[in-house]
């Protein structure tokens, strides 16, 4: 998970690869760039259940659980967050979550049951969640989320490797530095820019600027 970095004045740190879910270990020789983390995904997996047409079809809600998430009203008591985005297969390759989602859910490939009215099956796939209520930790430093963005914060591991964490201090580590602005080069960063980070998308560099 994360980045390589150094000290140094308005030095460059290391590079981000960041994935829909998890932190990767930026590669020797990688250069000087940020990195991000992401523990966004949700560790448990969906379970149909008889509500809806689609099995969390967007605007759908789910529950939430420890080792599995159903579907529900979300009008229901049970509703705990609506789906944003919703895709079919594997969300390493697949589109990116909308950018304040706050966990992704893994949706495992389930067939009909049989006899069952309708077209129940499941393809593999994954559910972009927001929380109904708060907290949002997708939201701009929140401190988590499958996305980093912009207003996000991130501290050095010791390890080669920088994770996000809540830019208001209430996180287990302390922040060290938040992104200010996306762009499409390095070269279109402020000056006072220490650390580059991957964000994907039109505008792929985030600079961040030490706190």
């Amino acid at each position: 998970m994360g980045a390589r970095w150094s000290v140094g004045a308005g030095a460059a740190l290391l590079a981000a690869l960041l994935a829909v879910t998890g932190c990767q270990r930026a590669p020797e020789g990688a250069g000087q760039e940020g990195t991000r983390n992401r523990p966004g995904a949700a560790p448990a997996s969906a379970r149909p259940s008889n509500y809806g047409t689609v099995f969390l079809g967007v605007g759908a809600c789910s529950s939430f659980g420890t080792t599995t998430f159903t579907e529900v009203p979300c009008d229901g008591e049970r509703a705990a967050a609506r789906v944003v985005a919703r895709h079919d297969g594997d969300p390493d390759h697949g589109p990116a979550c909308p950018a304040t989602t706050d966990f992704v859910l893994h949706i495992s490939a389930q067939r009909a049951p049989a006899g069952a009215a309708g077209d129940r099956a499941v393809p593999r796939g994954y559910a972009c969640m927001r929380n109904l209520e708060p907290p949002h930790p997708g939201d701009p430093g929140g401190g988590g989320g499958p996305r980093t963005i912009v207003g996000d914060c991130v501290y050095g591991t010791g390890r080669g490797e920088v994770r996000e964490t809540a830019c208001d201090g209430t996180g287990k580590h302390r922040p060290e530095y938040r992104v200010t602005r996306a762009v499409a080069r390095r070269a279109e960063c402020p000056p006072a820019t220490a650390l580059y980070v991957q964000l994907g998308g039109k505008e792929p560099v985030g600079c961040a600027r030490r706190l």
